[in-house]
C-alpha cells in the first residue's frame, strides 16, 4: 500500500524513499520479551494518571531546532512526571534518532518502550529490541504478513491509520493497539478532528491511541472523551521544555494529571 509520490508531502516522501533505501537488520530474526503495554496502561488509569506514551524526538519535519540532550536521561524524566510509556524515534535521517537510543532507553526505564520508525519490509524489524512497533498502514504492503512476523519475535505492534479506509485495513489484519494519527500526511496539518471521525468505529477491545497535534490538558480531555484509551504526545513535552529534567517532568505531569484537576 506504499503511497504513490503526489500523495504524500514532500518531506513525508523523503523519509520513504529512506526506509526504502536504508539497511536492514543482519543477525537475523530477534527475540523479544516485551513489557506488557496493557499493564502499563492499567496501572497508570488505576493512579489515577492519564496514560500517556512520552516521545523522545530530537527533531522533525515539522519541529523547529533539534535537541541533543541524552535520551535516556529525558525517558527517565518523563517516567518521573508520570508518563505509561515511552516512544524513541530511531530513524536517523529526518528525526536525529537511532537503535542505540532506544536501547539506551529502554535500560533506563521499566515502562514500555515504542520503536517509532517507518519500518517497510520484515528484515527492517531484526534492528533493536523494543516492547513495540510502529506499523504504518498507509505505507506498508502486506500488513498481515508483517504484523505476524513482528508478534513471532515477541513485539507488540502498533498499528496507525489516518481514516476509516485505513482502520478497516488494520482490524482485518489483525490490529489490536490502533493509533489515529491527526496529522494530514500531504498537507502536513493537524486536525483533532482526525480522531474523533474515526473512533467510534473502533472496536470496544482494541486499545486505541490518539496521536499527534496534543499540546494541551484541553486536548487531552477532548481525546478521552472522543474515545482514547492513551495519548501519544512528543512535540508539546520536547519542544516546550527548558534545559532541565525537571521541565520534561512537569510538561509530562501536566498531561497525565489532567482528569485529576477536572
Amino acid at each position: 500500500m506504499m503511497e504513490t509520490a503526489d500523495e504524500v508531502a514532500p518531506a513525508v516522501r523523503s523519509i520513504l524513499e529512506a526506509a526504502e533505501n536504508r539497511e536492514s537488520g543482519t543477525d537475523g530474526p530477534i527475540t523479544v520479551s516485551s513489557r506488557s503495554f496493557s499493564a502499563a496502561l492499567e496501572d497508570a488509569e488505576n493512579a489515577g494518571r492519564v496514560p500517556v506514551i512520552a516521545e523522545v524526538k530530537p527533531t522533525s519535519p515539522t519541529s523547529d531546532g533539534h535537541r541533543e540532550d541524552d535520551p535516556a536521561t529525558l525517558a527517565s524524566a518523563m517516567v518521573a512526571g508520570g508518563a505509561a510509556a515511552i516512544s524513541v524515534l530511531t530513524e536517523p535521517t529526518h528525526f536525529g534518532g537511532s537503535p542505540e537510543a532506544l536501547s539506551r532507553v529502554r535500560d533506563a526505564v521499566d515502562v514500555p518502550v515504542l520503536r517509532k520508525d517507518f519500518i517497510v519490509r520484515e528484515s527492517q524489524l531484526d534492528v533493536v529490541e523494543a516492547d513495540l512497533i510502529l506499523l504504518i498502514v498507509r505505507f506498508v504492503d502486506d500488513l498481515e504478513g508483517l504484523l505476524a512476523a513482528a508478534r513471532d519475535r515477541g513485539f507488540q505492534v502498533l498499528v496507525e491509520v489516518h481514516d476509516r479506509a485505513e482502520l478497516e485495513t488494520a482490524l482485518e489484519a489483525g490490529a489490536s493497539i490502533v493509533g489515529v494519527n491527526n496529522r494530514d500526511l500531504a498537507k502536513l496539518v493537524v486536525d483533532l478532528e482526525t480522531f474523533e471521525g474515526v473512533a467510534p468505529h473502533v472496536p470496544d477491545d482494541v486499545t486505541l491511541i490518539a496521536e499527534s497535534g496534543i499540546s494541551t490538558p484541553d486536548d487531552v480531555c477532548r481525546m478521552r472523551a472522543a474515545g482514547a484509551d492513551a495519548l501519544l504526545v512528543g512535540s508539546a513535552i520536547m519542544d516546550h521544555a527548558g534545559d532541565t529534567d525537571g521541565d520534561i517532568s512537569e510538561n509530562t505531569r501536566r498531561l497525565t494529571t489532567t482528569e485529576e484537576r477536572t
